[in-house]
């Protein structure tokens, strides 16, 4: 039975309504919504087939191109990129991009339809450490090219910050699910429970494929030095994992507060509310024409009811009580909750593999020519669809490396 946590955000169009929105496309010469895609979906050229009816050729459209088209229709920020970029803006509102692509996507797996496909085998192989959505979409490029993919990740199921990062309302497990088992339908093999650095080196990765890809993502919270060794407050990464693993039905507190205002700090205010919390609060020390969290996320908090407060700054803290002051004015309150998270940011989890993590344009590590890296640890914005795009830049230079001709 669906509970407020576990129920899905969204629009869900039928094969009739979602032909009637993509007639809504002014078919644009230009097409600036797939310029404005960073994972270069095209979405120009799959509304024309949905606006036609042609959803298989939709999804072999999206999935050539992204292969993880269903995650990205339900999580990308699409007022940033092809929405923003959209011509029908001009004329009442952009057209559901997002939407479209999350039915094409749907209709693709109750379909069983099989899009992408492994080339044939080039005698190499890669190792892909982490299977978060850098990882997942590097896993797929790499077999669509004929290498031989092992996937290796520290948890007990794949996904990364899609299965334990992203709230259920938002992404459900399920198609976290579908869209890891159709990578490994392409003959990716994931290692679970194998943190490299720890139950495997490094070297031994080195020794036993051609190139290694790091997709470690930013799994390590960051926590405000005043509030370390607090038992009152938990970061959002690790408050959003708890939430998710009990499927809502974790017992929390009557009141909680949140610190940020990023999308982790939306995500973590409005779980607590569909999880039963009573009274949340986000403050932030940013305004809110400022916050880095998506028009979507911002709606969903506050739709749920969440209390947002903007341009105050922790200030000092005693247990459960938070004192604020305001960036400009002279002025400050002070804030006590039964539970206090904080969504500050997020680092890299490099522990154990003995790299220097920077990066040049391309993806490659410059201190190891046979090891690159994709996703949050490369510079840029920590999206999904950038994990995408980032993915699919170190795939071509793994390629090229490897004397690739593609």
């Amino acid at each position: 039975m669906a509970t407020p946590y576990t129920e899905e955000l969204g629009q869900a169009y039928t094969g009739v309504t979602v032909a009637q929105e993509a007639a809504r496309c002014l078919l644009c010469h230009d097409a600036p919504c797939s310029k404005g895609c960073p994972a270069g979906t095209d979405p120009a050229r799959f509304i024309r087939s949905v606006r036609f009816r042609n959803f298989k050729g939709a999804a072999a459209t999206i999935r050539s191109n992204n292969a993880l088209g269903a995650v990205c229709a339900r999580v990308c920020p699409t007022e940033r990129s092809c929405e923003l970029a959209c011509s029908r803006t001009g004329i009442d509102k952009p057209i559901d991009i997002g939407g479209i692509q999350r039915f094409v996507c749907d209709f693709e797996e109750s379909s069983g339809m099989e899009v992408l496909a492994a080339g044939e085998a080039n005698g190499k192989s890669v190792a892909v450490v982490g299977s978060g959505p850098a990882g997942l979409q590097a896993a797929a490029s790499l077999r669509v090219l004929g290498y031989v993919v092992d996937i290796y990740e520290a948890e007990k199921a794949a996904g990364g910050v899609l299965r334990y990062g992203i709230p259920e309302y938002r992404l459900p497990n399920a198609v976290v699910d579908s869209e890891v088992a159709r990578i490994e339908r392409l003959g990716a093999h994931i290692h679970l429970n194998t943190k490299v650095g720890q139950d495997i080196t490094l070297d031994e990765l080195k020794s036993t494929h051609d190139a290694v890809l790091i997709c470690v993502g930013y799994s390590e919270p960051k926590m405000l030095p005043a509030f370390e060794g607090n038992e009152a407050a938990e970061t959002a990464v690790h408050f959003l994992h708890r939430v998710k693993e009990s499927a809502g039905t974790l017992c929390l507190p009557k009141s909680v507060l949140v610190i940020g205002g990023g999308d982790s700090a939306m995500d973590a205010a409005t779980s607590a509310k569909k999880a039963g919390v009573s009274y949340v609060t986000v403050v932030c020390r940013k305004f809110l024409t400022a916050f880095r969290a998506s028009k979507a996320e911002l709606e969903a908090a506050q739709h749920a009811g969440v209390t947002i407060i903007d341009g105050y700054a922790p200030e000092s803290v005693d247990g459960h009580t938070v004192t604020f002051r305001h960036r400009e004015a002279d002025a400050s309150f002070t804030c006590t909750a039964d539970l206090i998270v904080l969504a500050v940011g997020q680092k890299a989890d490099a522990s154990g593999l003995g790299l220097d993590l920077t990066s040049d344009a391309e993806g490659n590590v410059t201190s190891d020519p046979q090891v690159f890296v994709a996703g949050d640890i490369v510079s840029g914005d920590k999206t999904v669809v950038n994990a995408v795009r980032c993915a699919k830049q170190a795939v071509a230079a793994i390629d090229a490396y490897l004397g690739g001709e593609r």
